[in-house]
C-alpha cells in the first residue's frame, strides 16, 4: 500500500491506545456515568457538554458538535494532518510506522539532511553577528525596524558574499558535500564541486509544521537578482506546500479562528512584532491548494493580504481561482487590498495595528470580489455583455462545490445578467445522512448508526436482502455490515476509521455520536425491528408494484404465488417489527 498506512496498523494502533487517555493529556476529564466529561476544547462554554465514551473509542461535543476518535482529536486539536496525528499517537504506543514506500517521510537521508539543514542555520546565525560585511545586512534590518532582539526572536542569519562559505563546513568531506547539495543548499558547478546556493544574503529560516528547519529564504543584499531566493526543492522540502512562520501561527489561527496570509517574510515579522500573530506567509510562490487544505484543518476563515497595485489584484486573482474548489462546509476566504504603495510591513509600523486590524475587518468577502471583477469587464447596460457576464461567471462557479455558497452565488448572477440558471438543483441527502441531533432518525439511517456503534451486531442479526438500487444509505449499511462480519474485532473507532477517506464519513461520525436511549441489553432486538422495517419497506413496494401490473398478469400461473408470498412476508416482518 505505498504512501499510505496499511489499514491493519491503524487498527493496531486503535486497540493501542485509550481515547480518555489521549484526550485527558490536553483536557482534564471528570467520570459521568459510564462515560467522562469536560468543557469543550473547541468552543467556548461554561457547562460541560464534551463527552468521551471508553466503550465506543470516541469523543462528541453536544455543543458544537465536534466528534471523533483519537486520530481525529489529535488532528483538530493539534492542528495536525492525519499522518502526523497517527505518527505522534504511534510513537506515544511504541509502534514502529511501517514503511509504506512514501517519499519524503520514508526518505532514508531524511534525517541526515534535517542535521545538516539544522546545522546551517546556526552557521548563518552566527555570521550575521560575527562576519564584519554582515554590517550591510544589519543596518538594512535596522532600516526595517528590525534588532538583534527580533532578529535572534525570527532566527534571522546571514549568507557571507563567499562562493564557498557554506561548503567549507563540510572539511572537503564527497558525502557531506553531496547531503548539503540534496538538502537544497549547495549547488553542482559544471565543471565539478560544489558552490553555495545563497550568496550575500539576509537568511530567513523555513520550517515546517513540526517546528523543524527544513529550508531557507533569503533577500539579496543591495543590488541583485532574484531578490529573494529560496533553497532548491529537496526530499525534506516542497515550497507549494510550506507556509512561512505556520508552527508559531498555528495557535494564535485557532484562537482568532482566521488565518491572514501575506506574500513577503519581512510583512510577517512585522505584522508579528504589532501583535497580528495569525499570519503566514507563501514562499515567493502562488497559492496553492496545499497552503489552503493546511490553513483550513485550523479555521474556517482565511485572508489574504495584497498591495493595493495591479500585480496585488493579479495575483488575488489567481489565488481566488485556486480557492474555488476549496470552498466547501462553511468555509469562508476574503481579500484585503493595501492602499496603492503600501506593503502589510510599511502600513502597519506607519498607521498601527489598530488602523490595521480595522482595514483587515473590512476585507472583502470573495464572492464579492469575483463578481466586482468580473463586472469591470462586461457591460452591463448591454444584453450581450450580460451574456457575457454569464459565460465568464459560469466555469468559475462550476468549480465550487454545491451547498448554500454555491446557490446564492447563482442568485447574485441571476440579479446581475437577469438570466436564470437552469443547472440542477443539489440532490437531496440521503435518509442516512441527515443530521443526527434530529430526535428521530430514519429507519436506514438507524440502522447505520447502530451497527458503526455496535458492530458486533453484524454478526448477531443477519442483514437481510435489500435492493439498494443506488440508494446511499443501503449501500453504505451494506459496506458496514461486510467489513464488520469480514473482521469481527473491530471495535467502533477502528470500523469508523475504514470510511476516512468516503465521502461518507462526517454523516458516519454523526451517526455514532447519536444516542439511541436504549439499554444494552435491547440493542439486538432494536436492529432487527429496524432491518424488518427497512425489509418490509421493500416488500410493500414490490406489492405495490405487482398489484399495479395488467390484468393481464393474472394469466401468469406464478402472479398469484408471488403475491401471497410477498404479503406473507409482510405479516411476518410487521410481528417482527411490533415485537410480537
Amino acid at each position: 500500500m505505498t504512501g499510505r498506512l496499511p489499514r491493519e496498523f491503524i487498527d493496531q494502533l486503535l486497540s493501542r491506545v485509550d481515547v480518555v487517555d489521549v484526550v485527558n493529556r490536553h483536557v482534564p476529564l471528570k467520570k459521568a456515568g459510564k462515560d467522562f466529561k469536560a468543557c469543550c476544547p473547541f468552543h467556548d462554554e461554561k457547562t460541560p457538554s464534551f463527552t468521551v465514551s471508553p466503550s465506543k473509542q470516541f469523543y462528541h461535543c453536544f455543543g458544537c458538535g465536534a466528534s471523533g476518535t483519537a486520530i481525529t482529536f489529535m488532528m483538530e486539536y493539534n492542528h495536525l494532518p492525519f499522518r502526523d496525528a497517527v505518527e505522534d499517537l504511534a510513537n506515544g504506543a511504541g509502534l514502529e510506522i511501517p514503511d509504506t514506500g512514501q517519499e519524503n517521510h520514508h526518505d532514508h537521508d531524511w534525517p541526515r539532511l534535517l542535521e545538516h539543514i539544522n546545522a546551517a542555520n546556526q552557521f548563518y546565525k552566527q555570521q550575521l553577528r560575527s562576519d564584519p560585511d554582515a554590517q550591510v545586512a544589519i543596518a538594512y534590518l535596522k532600516q526595517r525596524g528590525i534588532n538583534g532582539e527580533v532578529a535572534a526572536q525570527f532566527e534571522i542569519g546571514y549568507a557571507p558574499d563567499k562562493w564557498q562559505a557554506l561548503a567549507d563546513t563540510a572539511a572537503g568531506s564527497p558525502q557531506k558535500l553531496d547531503e548539503l547539495a540534496r538538502a537544497g543548499l549547495l549547488s553542482k558547478r559544471d565543471s565539478g564541486g560544489y558552490y553555495d546556493r545563497f550568496r550575500g544574503r539576509i537568511i530567513f529560516p523555513i520550517h515546517d509544521r513540526r517546528g523543524r528547519t527544513v529550508a531557507f529564504g533569503g533577500r539579496i543584499v543591495g543590488q541583485g537578482e532574484p531578490k529573494y531566493l529560496n533553497s532548491a526543492e529537496s526530499p525534506v522540502f516542497n515550497k507549494s506546500a510550506e507556509l512561512y512562520r505556520l508552527h508559531h501561527a498555528r495557535q494564535a489561527i485557532a484562537k482568532h479562528n482566521e488565518a491572514l496570509v501575506v506574500e513577503g517574510y519581512l510583512d510577517v515579522i512585522a505584522l508579528v512584532q504589532h501583535g497580528v500573530e495569525n499570519v503566514v506567509a507563501t514562499l515567493g510562490t502562488a497559492t496553492t491548494h496545499l497552503h489552503l487544505q493546511q490553513l483550513f484543518r485550523m479555521t474556517a476563515s482565511i485572508v489574504f493580504c495584497f498591495d493595493g497595485d495591479r500585480a496585488g489584484r493579479v495575483a488575488a486573482w489567481r489565488a481566488l481561482q485556486v480557492a474555488l474548489p476549496e470552498l466547501r462546509d462553511g468555509r469562508q476566504i476574503s481579500f484585503l487590498f493595501l492602499p496603492e504603495s503600501e506593503d502589510p510591513d510599511s502600513f502597519i509600523r506607519a498607521q498601527g495595528a489598530v488602523a490595521f486590524r480595522e482595514l483587515l475587518t473590512n476585507a472583502t468577502p470573495l464572492p464579492d470580489f469575483l463578481f466586482q471583477h468580473l463586472t469591470m469587464e462586461t457591460d452591463l447596460s448591454r444584453m450581450d455583455g450580460r451574456a457575457r457576464l454569464v459565460s465568464l461567471a459560469s466555469p468559475l462557479l462550476s468549480k465550487i462545490p454545491s451547498g448554500p455558497l454555491l446557490d446564492l452565488m447563482h442568485q447574485k448572477l441571476t440579479e446581475l445578467s437577469g438570466v436564470t440558471s437552469d443547472r440542477d438543483k443539489p440532490k437531496a441527502l440521503s435518509k442516512a445522512t441527515r443530521n443526527t441531533t434530529d430526535k428521530r432518525l430514519a429507519p436506514v439511517a438507524t440502522a447505520v448508526s447502530l451497527l458503526i456503534q455496535h458492530p458486533t451486531l453484524a454478526s448477531q442479526v443477519p442483514l437481510p436482502e435489500l435492493d439498494s438500487d443506488g440508494a446511499l444509505g443501503l449501500e453504505l449499511l451494506q459496506s458496514i455490515d461486510r467489513v464488520a462480519r469480514e473482521e469481527p474485532g473491530l471495535s467502533a473507532a477502528a470500523l469508523l476509521e475504514r470510511f476516512r477517506d468516503t465521502k461518507d464519513f462526517t454523516s458516519l461520525e454523526k451517526l455514532l455520536a447519536h444516542n439511541h436511549l436504549i439499554k444494552e441489553t435491547g440493542l439486538e432486538r432494536y436492529y432487527q425491528q429496524t432491518l424488518a422495517t427497512l425489509e418490509e419497506q421493500q416488500v410493500s413496494t414490490r406489492i405495490s408494484e405487482l398489484l399495479s401490473t395488467p390484468r393481464t398478469a393474472e394469466g401468469d400461473p406464478g402472479y398469484r404465488e408471488r403475491l401471497a408470498s410477498l404479503f406473507e412476508r409482510q405479516r411476518t416482518l410487521r410481528q417482527v417489527r411490533e415485537n410480537r
